[in-house]
């Protein structure tokens, strides 16, 4: 917690020349007593130790921590019944509070931030615009849709349906107007690219492996749940976002 310069110059003044203890500046000055603590340890003086008094939920610790690292999505309020059992006269609210402080917390999972660098990443996807009627048939209008990473250059070309030919045709055809093609495609799990996967198992469509192989580009299927890969899209452009993969 920041506080003004007038407010350390009071807890300095209370405590040197009032004589005033740690709790008694904080309770009247209306801060934490750790702001004091260290507003007095950065003038100089060493910080005061104090003895932790004991509290009625210390003798359940033990039975708590073992339970819930156990079963660490067990409810606060079943937890409380269970310790009530075993002999708890607590209150609930103190209790629930002691159950967030041990409660296993999920390590967060670090990410990469996407820096992407030109003719680097290109993203792949269909996208559903509706339905044509066409004589006695609706056929489905689908869009096939690449965007450059770094540019957010988008080539799109429809086709009636998202069969595996239309897709291939659809690269060679993003290929040849720009005269290159990116080092690596991204493609979010769609059948045209990946026919089946297991973990990090894929088995891509053999047809899409043929064209990488003339192409010289690396295929490259996202994980499964892993936002910080599908937000490429937005970073790339919002026409990835205009259907269903």
């Amino acid at each position: 917690m920041t506080i003004d310069k007038s407010v350390e110059a009071k807890i300095l003044r209370f405590h040197h020349v009032e004589g005033w203890g740690v709790f008694t500046i904080a309770t009247q000055l209306g801060v934490h007593h750790s702001t004091v603590d260290r507003v007095l340890a950065q003038s100089g003086l060493p910080k005061i130790e104090r003895a932790t008094r004991a509290s009625i939920i210390d003798p359940f610790l033990p039975f708590m921590v073992e339970t819930l690292d156990q079963y660490p999505t067990l409810s606060a309020q079943r937890l409380y019944e269970m310790v009530q059992v075993r002999g708890f006269k607590g209150g609930i609210s103190h209790f629930r509070s002691k159950v967030a402080e041990l409660r296993p917390r999920k390590r967060p999972e670090a990410y990469l931030r996407l820096s992407l660098n030109p003719g680097e990443v290109c993203q792949v996807d269909w996208g559903h615009f509706g339905h044509l009627q066409i004589g006695r048939a609706k056929r489905p209008l689908m869009a096939f849709v690449m965007v450059l990473g770094w540019s957010r250059y988008v080539f799109l070309r429809f086709y009636l349906n998202a069969q595996s030919a239309n897709f291939i045709d659809g690269h060679v055809d993003a290929f040849n107007t720009w005269g290159a093609s990116p080092r690596v495609c991204w493609y979010d799990n769609l059948k045209s690219a990946v026919i089946e996967r297991d973990g990090t198992a894929i088995r891509y469509n053999p047809k899409l492996l043929e064209l990488a192989a003339h192409y010289h580009f690396e295929p490259r299927a996202m994980n499964v749940y892993r936002g910080n890969e599908k937000s490429c899209a937005a970073y790339c452009s919002p026409y990835l976002t205009c259907g269903v993969g």
